[in-house]
Order: C-alpha cells, then sequence, then structure tokens
C-alpha cells in the first residue's frame, strides 16, 4: 500500500497542528484577534495570491500530460478571475482601497513562503510543487473545519471574521479541496519511501512558513504602526 496526504500530515503533526491551531486563527474564531492584524494579514495575501497564481503558471509549464495541464489552468485562472476578486471586494470591506494592495510592499514572510513554493517548483517535478502549495489549500479548509468544531468559535454576526471562515467552509472551497486531494493521493500512492522523505521536507517547510505568516499578521510583523 502506497503513501497518502494524510502520510505528510501525519510526518510533521506537531507543525502541522501549530499551522491549524495557531493564536491567530483561534483569536479569529473568537473575534478577539485585533482588527489591525486582520488587515495586515489581508493586504499580504493579496501580494500572496499573486505569486500563488504564478505558482500555477509554473504549474502549467511543469505538466506532463494534457489533464495535469488544463488542472494547473483551472487552478491559474480560478485565482485570477475569482478569488483575487473576492479579497479585492473582501478587502474594500475592510476599508482597504484596490490602489493601496497594488502599492503594498511584501513583508518578510511572504517573500520567504511565496519564493520557497516558486523555487522548490523550479528545482523540482510538479509533485514537488504540488506538495509544497498544499499546506495553504488544505490547511485553510481543515482550519475552517477545526474552527467550526471549536465551542469558543463565534459565527455570523458576533464575529467580524465570519465570512473569512465562511470562504473556506464553503462548497466551492471544500470541494477543490477534496479534488487536490485525489490528485496528490494517486501520485503519492507510488513513491518510494527515500522520495516521500523528500516529499515530507518540503511540506513541513512550506507548513513552518504559514506558521511565520499567521504570526506576521499577529505581531503586525513589517508593519508601520504609525499607519
Amino acid at each position: 500500500m502506497g503513501y497518502r496526504f494524510t502520510d505528510l500530515t501525519t510526518a510533521c503533526q506537531e507543525d502541522w497542528r501549530a499551522y491549524i491551531e495557531h493564536d491567530f486563527v483561534r483569536q479569529l474564531g473568537s473575534a478577539t484577534l485585533p482588527e489591525a492584524s486582520f488587515r495586515h494579514y489581508l493586504k499580504q495575501d493579496y501580494l500572496f495570491l499573486i505569486h500563488f497564481a504564478r505558482a500555477y503558471a509554473l504549474a502549467a509549464y511543469k505538466s506532463p500530460t494534457l489533464a495535469d495541464l488544463r488542472q494547473a489552468h483551472e487552478g491559474m485562472k480560478a485565482i485570477v478571475d475569482v478569488e483575487l476578486g473576492l479579497l479585492v471586494g473582501f478587502c474594500q470591506e475592510w476599508g482597504i482601497s484596490e490602489q493601496e494592495l497594488e502599492a503594498l510592499p511584501e513583508a518578510r514572510a511572504t517573500l520567504a513562503y511565496t519564493r520557497y513554493v516558486l523555487d522548490t517548483g523550479n528545482r523540482g517535478d510538479l509533485l514537488d510543487l504540488h506538495v509544497a502549495l498544499a499546506p495553504c489549500l488544505f490547511g485553510y479548509g481543515e482550519i475552517a473545519n477545526w474552527l467550526n468544531a471549536q465551542t469558543s468559535t463565534l459565527r455570523g454576526s458576533q464575529n467580524p471574521f465570519d465570512a473569512w471562515i465562511a470562504m473556506y467552509e464553503g462548497d466551492e472551497f471544500q470541494a477543490a479541496m477534496q479534488e487536490e486531494l485525489a490528485w496528490l493521493d494517486a501520485r503519492l500512492a507510488d513513491v518510494t519511501p527515500t522520495r516521500f522523505r523528500e516529499l515530507s521536507k518540503i511540506f513541513r517547510d512550506a507548513t513552518r512558513l504559514e506558521i511565520d505568516f499567521w504570526q506576521m499578521g499577529l505581531e503586525l510583523i513589517d508593519h508601520d504602526l504609525s499607519e
């Protein structure tokens, strides 16, 4: 029996739980997250998504089959045509204009994470790239589900961050997560133990960079507090 995606999360369980259950996430769920932290996160997430789209363009280049090429195209199209537009609208609701987003400098955590993903994809193959991207796609979906299972999580008008949770618990995002799960499981089933250890390191590194991304928002790292 081959490997599955769950074997990746098991291989770095401590880091994975630290990411899913980070204080940023807990405070977001309990509506105690400072609004300045959430705004800073939203701004950097806009920049992150642009690089995420570039990663899907790289996935298209790395695709050995037409099916893989179509998947990469759909992923990039979803970010550029849908997700970025939704995020811009979401930012506007929080008083962040599109002009402000376009003029943003990248925080160090954004630079580190996005360039790690792109560098991994450039150096490795399509599976390396998908594994580097996996903590974001699977993590956000799991975080939404985890928050909904916590008694401390507030929903609806009680929580100004409710729309964020709703976005990632929604059918569209959860379906995309399941499609990626099927893709990864099919390919992980054929890898050797040595190859799996290599992929586990990529997944662990990307997960740690996700933790840094939360911490950036929580501590307003690389943020001008005079704004």
